[in-house]
Parts: structure tokens; sequence; C-alpha cells
């Protein structure tokens, strides 16, 4: 095993652990900070794979945005520094088996189509993605980063409308 490899053990031990962290923590707010760890080491096996402008991306989009807009928005909702409640052991055994069953089926999918290699040079230069990105026609990715803002703002959106919706109260009785 090589150095090359071992850095690849490294980055995705990080990365699946941090992700693990990131869905089984009770608090919301670790929550956010485990998932901003891991999308800064999917930036770091894009760097580790030499492709330095789609890690920049990941970080200034990613990491520096769509991590800090989750966080903004958890401090506007009323139940920010609460514990969640613990999921019944029910749920807890069904989110295994779908889990092993994601990896079983992932297993059985890898071993049918296997992988093929690919010696052909890796195109990566800076005018191609430029046009990529702004381009609506083929290989395009202009609509899809335009669903997503809506997303981000209809998310937003109703965050916000649930952090200014006042507690109900209801009235004594007797009184109306």
């Amino acid at each position: 095993m090589n150095a090359y490899q071992i850095i690849f053990y490294i980055l995705a031990a990080f990365i699946l652990g941090t992700a693990i962290l990131s869905v089984t923590s009770r608090k919301i707010f670790r929550s956010a900070i485990w998932l901003l760890f891991a999308l800064i080491g999917i930036a770091g096996l894009y760097f580790w794979m030499e492709v330095e402008f789609i890690a920049a991306v990941q970080i200034v989009v990613y990491v520096g945005g769509i991590v800090v807009l989750i966080i903004f928005s958890i401090f506007l909702t009323q139940q920010s520094g609460k514990e969640m409640q613990r999921p019944p052991l029910m749920r807890m055994i069904a989110s295994a088996l779908a889990v092993l069953f994601g990896f079983a089926f992932a297993a059985v999918l890898i071993h049918q189509q296997g992988f093929a290699g690919y010696d052909g040079e890796f195109l990566d230069d800076m005018d191609r993605i430029g046009n990529a990105l702004i381009s609506t026609g083929d290989y395009g990715f202009s609509l899809p980063f335009e669903v997503v803002s809506i997303l981000l703002l209809a998310a937003m959106i109703g965050c916000i409308v649930i952090a200014l919706k006042a507690p109900f109260k209801s009235a004594p009785k007797g009184e109306t």
C-alpha cells in the first residue's frame, strides 16, 4: 500500500465518520457542524484527485454558502439549543436494515458491472469548465444551479416563517 492509497483511506474514513456523526447527533447544531466537516473532507478528496477548481467550488458553495445558510436557519428556530428526541427502536432497526440493504445492493451492482479504468487525459481547463457552468444547452449546468437556488430560497423563507410564528396559546377556560 502506497502513500496515495493511505491518504485516500484516511480521507474516506474522515468523511464517513463525520457523516455518521452528522446524522446521529441528537443536537441539531452539532449535526450541522459535523456536516460542515464532512463537506470539508469531500473538498479534501477533490484536492487529492488534483481537481483544484471543483475543490474550491466545494468549499465556497457548500461549506461557505449552504452550511452557513443551514446554521443560520437553525438559529432562527426556537429549538436551536434543545436536544432532539431519541428515535423509537423500530425506526432504528428499520434504518439499520435499510443501510445494510443499500450496501448489499451496491455490492451486487459493483460485482455485476465492475469498474472500467479510464486511461485518457482528464480535461480540467478553466475555459471548458466556465463555459459548462454558464451554458444552458447540452452539458450545461445553468439550470441545475438555478433550481438549487430556488430550493434554498424556499427553505430559508420556510425557516423564517417557522421562526417568526408565535407559539400557540389557548385561552383559559371560561374566557373567549
